[in-house]
């Protein structure tokens, strides 16, 4: 899929994140400003060896969208309420921006490539392709699973805050 202009990225195999876990569950608010317009978005993100399960629900708990990815396949159910131009497959390759190791992402990735890079914050990365920094990722720790983590999308004109929940 297409991250930037000149940017391609294949979802990468779930075994990369796990390094250190067998399954991870992880709850979160995501925060995200498209423009002048805000949205909140309650994830459940469940990893284990075979497979990445995205799931999103309004704040009130309607079921958004569904995306299981098995290393080959990916399985995308998505609801009307969210109508066409959002694309939760988009924020699955996100998601493994943010939380799979920079060298196994860059396996990946073609045409950019993701750098961790210098700043005030626990860790920083930037996806930079030809037409330079294109997707900058800020955490409040380095531990990503437990950050609190900002995401700008420059091309696409997104903010996204994530926080895990308890």
């Amino acid at each position: 899929m297409a991250i930037s202009s000149q940017a391609q990225y294949c979802l990468a195999p779930t075994i990369n994140a796990l390094h250190t876990h067998n399954e991870i569950s992880l709850s979160q608010m995501i925060t995200m400003r498209h423009g002048q317009d805000d949205h909140e978005l309650l994830t459940q993100l469940e990893l284990t060896t075979q497979r990445m399960t995205l799931v999103g629900l309004a704040p009130l708990g309607q079921a958004l969208f569904t995306l299981v990815y098995d290393g080959h396949t990916l399985q995308s159910e998505q609801s009307r309420l969210l109508g066409d131009t959002f694309n939760a497959e988009y924020l699955m390759a996100i998601m493994q921006l943010i939380y799979w190791p920079t060298e196994q992402i860059n396996q990946h990735l073609t045409g950019a490539q993701l750098r961790v890079t210098p700043c005030e914050n626990a860790l920083c990365k930037q996806l930079i392709d030809a037409n330079g920094e294109q997707i900058s990722i800020n955490y409040s720790e380095l531990n990503p699973w437990q950050a609190k983590i900002s995401v700008t999308i420059k091309s696409a004109d997104i903010l996204l805050h994530i926080t895990p929940l308890e």
